[in-house]
């Protein structure tokens, strides 16, 4: 019987090579570029943190998916980039949900819930609904919705965003309601027609041009860093830190459908790991560029800081939940999500808006006593 097995081990040993040479073997993963057509420039901090984002994907895949970053317009135009990713005439985009609000309102629940989706969440906070209360699977229910062929992935948590600039300081909604002011496009700029000031929605690129040709004569775009990259203090000096209407915005990447088929689920979960360290890394980066860059506006650019006028918070606020109620009341899937925010905030908002009054007292109390040396 020991000899019977040892002849049968033997036997089995020099099969091996034959098998192996037979068998099929995995097959290499293909070398896949994935364009990524940006609605706003590249000298943009936000696409500085897309290459970073597609460093990493690089760095997972060993080289196999390279991203691509391309700047505003350079295959199609602004507002036709998520209808070109859907076609497959460019392989991915990146912007702000919020910008195809036109498409589907609930977009911007996703993009810019307006006034912190009227129930007091942040941007931390709706990372927290986003990864483990259910918003990542409405985002992906919202494309559906929408009927386009993408699948997304939010990448940047940039809120709170400032108020914006001016040419005077404004003292009450009065003095506010003076201004024609670029705000973002959906139910965020909707709320300031609201409240009557005249909003006018643009894409990025297009505010600088627009103020020295006094098309606008006031400005919102994002906070310190990526409104001083722009140039807005070349034109305005007046600046409030304090505003409503994107205390949440989150910018984010569309791949077309078919090409995030076409890739191997090792590469998938590497662009979905890259995904999930940008909404971190993007908070750090923000936090000490926007506090550089403010100082420099301030210290060295003529930049007057103020803070805004105590009758803009009520007024916005009312304007923006009206808004939240009436789009919830019209369309099913909006109401979902707006209810699922309103869930997640019932349960988390109370403890963390708590935790933050302490770290807003300490920073405060830090930020005044700069003010006396």
């Amino acid at each position: 019987m020991g000899r019977l097995m040892s002849l049968f081990a033997g036997a089995f040993a020099m099969a091996l090579p034959i098998l192996a040479a037979v068998a099929p073997q995995p097959a290499a993963a293909a070398k896949v570029t994935i364009r990524v057509q940006s609605v706003i420039p590249t000298k943009a901090d936000e696409v500085h943190m897309l290459q970073d984002f597609a460093n990493d994907v690089s760095a997972l895949t060993n080289g196999d998916v390279t991203i691509e970053v391309l700047p505003a317009g350079a295959v199609v135009g602004v507002k036709e980039t998520l209808d070109a990713v859907d076609k497959g005439l460019i392989e991915g985009g990146f912007a702000w949900t919020h910008y195809w609000s036109g498409k589907h309102p609930a977009a911007m629940l996703f993009g810019s819930p307006v006034a912190g989706a009227g129930v007091g969440i942040d941007n931390i906070a709706f990372v927290s609904w986003f990864l483990y209360a259910g918003g990542k699977e409405l985002y992906d229910e919202l494309w559906k919705e929408m009927g386009v062929n993408v699948k997304g992935f939010m990448l940047q948590p940039v809120g709170p965003e400032a108020l914006g600039w001016f040419k005077e300081p404004i003292n009450s909604m009065e003095d506010f309601r003076k201004y024609r002011f670029r705000t973002p496009p959906g139910i965020p700029g909707q709320t300031y027609n609201d409240i009557g000031v005249a909003s006018v929605a643009m894409g990025g690129g297009d505010i600088l041009p627009a103020l020295q040709s006094g098309k606008i004569d006031a400005a919102e775009w994002c906070c310190p860093k990526p409104d001083s990259v722009f140039g807005f203090q070349k034109v305005l000096k007046h600046y409030y830190l304090q505003g409503l209407h994107q205390v949440v915005v989150n910018a984010d990447m569309y791949i077309n459908g078919d090409v995030w088929k076409s890739l191997t689920p090792h590469q998938q979960k590497a662009i979905e790991v890259a995904a999930n360290a940008s909404l971190m890394k993007s908070v750090g980066y923000r936090i000490y560029e926007n506090g550089k860059a403010l100082k420099d506006l301030v210290d060295n650019h003529g930049v007057q800081l103020h803070d805004t006028p105590a009758d803009y918070f009520p007024a916005y606020m009312n304007a923006a939940r009206k808004a939240l109620e009436e789009n919830a009341a019209q369309n099913p899937f909006f109401a979902k999500v707006w209810q699922s925010q309103k869930d997640f905030a019932e349960v988390a908002v109370p403890y963390w808006a708590g935790s933050q009054a302490s770290n807003a007292a300490l920073g405060k109390a830090f930020a005044d006593s700069l003010k006396k040396k």
